[in-house]
């Protein structure tokens, strides 16, 4: 299933990269894509149990990131 995070206050390139490289090599996660532009990551998982553990990396490499879901209602 595909997922958006809006990464709120995501402010250069190499901080995007870093959190990109990470949760690539996480176990179920596919096609990620994270953009300092928009501060938008896209990604596919194949469960949404994943989920906290996305989050707290993000949060493990970028403290300072408001982390918010998009839903798709």
């Amino acid at each position: 299933m595909e997922k958006i995070f809006i990464l709120d206050g995501l402010d250069c390139a190499n901080c995007a990269a870093k959190i990109e490289e990470a949760v690539s090599k996480l176990d179920g996660v596919e096609n990620i894509s994270v953009s300092f532009m928009t501060q938008r990551m896209t990604f596919e998982i194949e469960n949404e149990e994943k989920l906290k553990e996305i989050k707290d990396l993000i949060k493990k490499i970028e403290s300072d990131v408001d982390i918010i879901e998009e839903s798709y209602e």
